[in-house]
């Protein structure tokens, strides 16, 4: 098993376990993909929640420039909500798992295609 197929495998457990969410594996391992090199990075694997320079490149960078989403105050409603239920208990708040949740958030699997 390569480091990335291990890497979703437990993205996939975060989301079943602390979300209560059956991940699309497919969508998932594209979303993986898509975060490239910052999975293997203990630092940019995760979002850092409490920061809010951090939440609002994942809402430049994800949702505005990937997603092709417009500004508004829906985007930072959306992270905000995607957080909350992740916990403010679970220390790890993965990128992929984050950004799996708003792309379905948004239905914007087709950003994936």
């Amino acid at each position: 098993m390569s480091k990335r197929d291990e890497l979703i495998a437990k993205y996939a457990s975060d989301l079943k376990d602390k979300l209560g969410v059956t991940p699309d594996m497919d969508l998932l391992t594209k979303v993986v993909i898509g975060c490239g090199p910052s999975i293997y990075n203990a630092d940019s694997e995760t979002v850092a929640a409490s920061d809010s320079s951090e939440v609002e490149r994942v809402k430049e960078n994800y949702l505005q420039k990937k997603l092709g989403l417009p500004d508004g105050p829906q985007l930072m409603a959306a992270i905000q909500d995607v957080l909350t239920k992740y916990g403010s208990s679970n220390r790890h708040k993965y990128r992929a798992v984050i950004y799996y949740q708003l792309c379905v958030h948004f239905k914007k699997q087709a950003a994936y295609a």
